[in-house]
């Protein structure tokens, strides 16, 4: 695991997908988005960039969806927030105390959402980072109210990060 700041951000990338987009910046992405919640943290977070197949059967055994998504979030702290988060899914794990969870984000769904969307893959990617951290920190959109949280935090994120 490498470090940005006090924070550990460990990224994987699947075979097929490495070389299209590099670990520093995934860790960049995911460090802004961490420390936009957390600036003093040392917060520690797993990031992988999978295909479409894994996705979807994470998706099918964690949420019952034998669909394609583009980003899961699995968070391993529970929390109790009072701003509109909500707690986390998964037990502490005494071994990785310091870990909030992972991200896996389906590097082909990413590429379609930015040609459907005409918007730069990277600008989708970083979307999908940035909003699998907040799922992290403990921010949901199934409320109307969660979701205009939710949504101004991640733009507030992606405005501090150069797509270039």
């Amino acid at each position: 695991m490498e470090s940005t700041s006090s924070r550990e951000i460990d990224v994987q990338v699947f075979p097929a997908y490495t070389g299209r987009v590099t670990k520093m910046w995934l860790r960049m992405v995911a460090g802004k988005a961490l420390q936009s919640e957390d600036p003093g943290g040392s917060s520690a977070i797993s990031l992988v960039i999978a295909g479409d197949e894994t996705l979807r059967q994470l998706n099918l055994e964690f949420r019952g969806l034998d669909e394609i998504t583009d980003v899961l979030a699995f968070p391993l702290e529970d929390a109790a927030h009072d701003d509109g988060r909500v707690d986390g899914d998964f037990p502490e794990l005494p071994d990785e105390a310091a870990s909030m969870g992972e991200i896996v984000i389906s590097y082909p769904q990413a590429k379609r959402q930015a040609l459907e969307a005409k918007k730069p893959l990277k600008s989708e990617l970083a979307l999908l980072v940035v909003h699998g951290v907040l799922h992290l920190l403990g921010y949901d959109h199934a409320e109307p109210q969660e979701e205009r949280m939710m949504w101004a935090k991640q733009d507030g994120v992606l405005s501090t990060i150069a797509l270039k």
